[in-house]
């Protein structure tokens, strides 16, 4: 079955994480990816964990793409990558604001050559500003954004992830973004730049709090796994060592848990009708419901919050996510033939459509693997540049 984006075709020349993946997304979906890296490869190649030496990051985000070699800095790469772009609907680029045009591959020299090209650009601080050229991680992103501020216990320092969460959701953004401007495309016949900074689609996620500090001056400060929106809502230690987490933003939800645990003389205090209200005895909550979760197995924990219709879902490990039945029903982890590591596990695609379904094609593949191949459709004299130390 075609892909939805079957015919389009993306040029990936971003390197990590939030470029590379937003390129994986669309791949995903049926567009045509080829991943152009510098000889040495990506870095995200040696990142983390390997098997055999084969880097296993690289597996997922590399996955769907056809890989070659290209380097952008010499004459040579130049004039190849301009024949690329001919034929390609979008570019996805992470070089620091002005490389490119160094090079001579701006965007105006690049819609001379393709002007229904679509370049998204994803930087850490976007295209302007005094911190522009910055070098830019998520790290930082997660540290400006007001992410790290809000996250870990109150008497303790600000916390970021232990995993690269500001660059996932930058790269959802820009798979959003470029398809966005690709349907602009279809009305108007132009490509356009698209340029993402890491640092504000998680302030985004981050809800109202600029909107609560400009209009009550009020800074969210941390609560551990603590809301201040509702209560009860944690993560609470079972009898046999596991862990379970509730939410209670629903009233009905709230009640129900109350119930469930023995102390239905909760729902009628005055506070208990409020969330925010419920929050502030968050403390009485969390001894009744942690003493009950306490003296229960794991499994008899959700057990009885299903049959109580209270939402509670276990905390996982990656190895309990792989043999959970709702993720199977879903089919959340699929399971990719490789021609190095043969069949690995990772995760499908992000979501279900009913008449044309993504499907992962293959996992990533060796450094320069397409080259020959996908050079050859410019009449490219690959030898050649390979005596270069181009390709």
């Amino acid at each position: 079955m075609t892909g939805a984006l079957s015919g389009v075709r993306v040029l990936d020349t971003a390197t990590l994480f939030a470029g590379p993946l937003a390129a994986t997304l669309l791949g995903d979906y049926g567009a045509e990816v080829i991943k152009i890296e510098h000889p040495k490869g990506d870095p995200v190649r040696s990142h983390g964990a390997q098997r055999d030496g084969v880097g296993l990051w690289w597996k997922m985000l590399g996955r769907g793409k056809k890989a070659i070699t290209l380097y952008l800095g010499s004459p040579e790469g130049q004039e190849v990558f301009r024949k690329m772009v001919a034929d390609a609907d979008v570019v996805i680029e992470n070089f620091r604001p002005g490389t490119l045009e160094r090079w001579g591959l701006g965007y105006d020299e690049l819609r001379e050559i393709n002007p229904r090209l679509v370049l998204a650009r994803v930087t850490g601080f976007g295209q302007v500003g005094p911190y522009a050229k910055r070098p830019g991680f998520g790290t930082l992103a997660e540290a400006m954004s007001g992410f790290a501020a809000i996250t870990g216990e109150p008497d303790g320092p600000p916390t970021l992830p232990p995993f690269g969460l500001a660059d996932g959701i930058a790269a959802l953004t820009t798979a959003y973004a470029v398809m966005t401007a690709l349907r602009a495309r279809e009305q108007t016949g132009r490509g356009q730049i698209v340029d993402l900074a890491i640092i504000e689609p998680i302030l985004t996620l981050l809800g109202p709090q600029i909107i609560a500090y400009d209009q009550l001056g009020q800074l969210q400060e941390r609560t551990g796994n603590r809301s201040v929106n509702n209560a009860p809502r944690n993560t609470y230690r079972t009898r046999d060592g596991g862990w379970v987490a509730i939410s209670t933003s629903a009233q009905s939800i709230a009640e129900r848990v109350m119930r469930l645990v023995g102390r239905p003389e909760f729902i009628d205090e005055p506070w208990f009708a409020s969330g925010a209200e419920r929050a502030e005895h968050a403390d009485e909550l969390d001894d009744a419901v942690g003493s009950w979760i306490a003296e229960r197995d794991r499994d008899e924990v959700v057990k009885a919050f299903e049959e109580a219709q209270a939402a509670v879902a276990p905390i996982y490990t990656a190895a309990e996510v792989m043999t959970d039945p709702q993720f199977e029903a879903l089919g959340t982890i699929a399971t990719v033939d490789d021609d190095e590591l043969g069949p690995v596990k990772m995760q499908n695609v992000l979501f279900r459509l009913s008449d044309t379904p993504g499907r992962i094609t293959s996992a990533g593949a060796p450094l320069g693997a397409h080259t020959d191949e996908v050079l050859g459709r410019y009449g490219v004299d690959v030898a050649a540049l390979r005596d270069k130390g181009v390709v």
